[in-house]
């Protein structure tokens, strides 16, 4: 019957005749050092000789144990190499996105159970941010709200945003039969980085003697539709991806004119698609999965 090696003692063995301390190697394998003499003690039995001169404070190898190390030394590297290598092939690899805290809340993370379903083997880490010019350190992956299509290498068309004039249901009953004139009388919410989009969807909707009696700026499109549903005043939200407020009811939608932008949403990949098929996969995914909105 032949006689087999446990891993574990020829590991000991090595990092013992390379630091000469049976109490240094427990110190890296995390043992104790007389779990590793007791290894190394097994080892030499089974070979039938002596690796260590065993002094009162010290170890030095023996020249079987010289000879044994510069035999065994780089199988067992090559073998921890190779283990290192299968353990890490294995492990599940995690996906950056970068993306609005707005688009991901409404739109984005309601699909996620799919992705999670179908990729188990596929992590992913969201970074949420509250307007454009915030950013995440070095995603994978952003999805952006811009005016133009952004200069990136690879980059996708998700689909086009709209604004629509909301408030809730209170102010929609006490200003709705007025018109126009409601915007001379209730405060008028927008987000900061679209200061005058407000006066933008006047002019698109020929709005007469425009002059809002009260603008209020968020630095969020969460801040924005949260002011619109508390009654804080009329806010332009954007559609699609505002559609659960409606559904819900907890916005309703003013006046039937909306302002029509060149904002489009953008999946960008910042790493080449080469051996990256998670990266394909999440960005064919997240295509699909926009595409009736287009």
């Amino acid at each position: 019957m032949a006689i087999q090696t446990p891993i574990r003692g020829l590991r000991s063995f090595c990092i013992a005749a390379k630091c000469l301390s049976f109490k240094h190697a427990a110190s890296q394998l995390f043992l104790t050092p007389s779990a590793v003499s007791h290894q190394i003690k097994q080892l030499e039995q089974q070979l039938g000789t002596a690796l260590f001169k065993r002094n009162t404070r010290a170890i030095e190898l023996t020249t079987a144990g010289k000879n044994f190390y510069q035999a065994v030394y780089p199988i067992v590297t090559e073998l921890e190499n190779t283990i290192a290598d299968f353990t890490n092939s294995q492990q599940n690899k995690t996906i950056t996105v970068s993306l609005p805290e707005f688009f991901a809340s409404e739109i984005f993370v309601p699909q996620l159970s799919e992705w999670a379903e179908l990729n188990p083997d596929i992590n992913l880490q969201l970074d949420t941010v509250k307007s454009s010019n915030q950013t995440t350190t070095n995603p994978d992956l952003s999805i952006v709200l811009a005016s133009g299509k952004p200069n990136n290498s690879i980059v996708h068309e998700l689909f086009p945003v709209r604004y629509i004039p909301a408030c809730n249901k209170r102010i929609y009953k006490k200003w709705a039969s007025s018109g126009y004139d409601a915007l001379k009388s209730v405060p008028l919410i927008l987000h900061q980085s679209r200061p005058w989009s407000w006066h933008k969807w006047a002019d698109q909707c020929d709005v007469p003697n425009f002059d809002p009696k009260q603008i209020i700026q968020f630095d969020s499109m969460f801040g924005v539709a949260r002011a619109a549903q508390q009654g804080m005043g009329i806010a332009l939200v954007p559609m699609p991806i505002s559609k659960a407020w409606f559904s819900e009811e907890l916005l309703v939608k003013l006046f039937d004119d909306e302002l029509i932008t060149k904002d489009r949403y953008y999946l960008i990949q910042h790493q080449n698609i080469d051996g990256a098929d998670e990266l394909t996969k999440f960005a064919n995914w997240v295509n699909n999965k926009f595409s009736d909105l287009r």
